[in-house]
């Protein structure tokens, strides 16, 4: 039996699964109303968004608003756009910047999230963590073929990198990410909301 937003929400923003392992300890974050046509999936909130509870509240989300073309009024919009990453909760440092996102967010919380989601067009995936995830074998031999073959994964899902810092001179060595990417990801966005 699937929950309906009303349900399901408050018990994303209470778990507690994996508590014993998050330095800040839990804080889920997640947006998401059930005319969200659109839901962007990315990694794990980092210590400004943990602190914030706002996703996507830093310079990786000033970059993805960028290639979506939206502004933060749209994109936070959770009536036209959901957002979920793959762990809700801060996970902690390691060697190189954040941990991985906690392993027991995305089955715990994502099928029953995109079931409550019934106008749900677009999943956007942003990072390999969320396209290891959602694409699985479907998925090419590096993050960067995966992008390059978006179409193979269209119409439901959208494959990009993490809007990171480190994205920035990915695209210099990638310029068809720009040139091809970017335009059939921005009509498609505009096309739903």
């Amino acid at each position: 039996m699937s929950l309906g937003l009303d349900q399901l929400l408050p018990r994303i923003r209470s778990c507690r699964e994996c508590e014993a392992h998050l330095p800040l300890g839990p804080r889920p974050v997640v947006r998401a109303e059930e005319g969200a046509r659109i839901l962007v999936v990315g990694q794990a909130p980092g210590t400004k968004v943990h602190e914030s509870g706002v996703p996507w509240d830093d310079a990786s989300g000033d970059h993805l608003r960028e290639w979506l073309e939206l502004d933060k009024e749209v994109f936070y919009d959770a009536s036209r756009i959901a957002i979920a990453p793959m762990g809700f909760c801060y996970p902690g440092k390691r060697k190189g910047g954040d941990a991985p996102p906690r392993k027991e967010c995305a089955p715990l919380w994502h099928a029953p999230l995109i079931d409550a989601l019934p106008s749900l067009e677009l999943i956007v995936l942003s990072g390999q963590y969320a396209l290891a995830y959602y694409l699985r074998a479907g998925r090419k031999k590096n993050l960067t073929e995966t992008v390059r073959a978006f179409r193979d994964h269209l119409p439901r899902y959208f494959a990009l990198p993490h809007p990171s810092w480190r994205s920035k001179p990915w695209m210099k060595k990638n310029p068809w990410f720009e040139t091809d990417v970017l335009p059939e990801l921005r009509k498609r966005v505009k096309a739903l909301l």
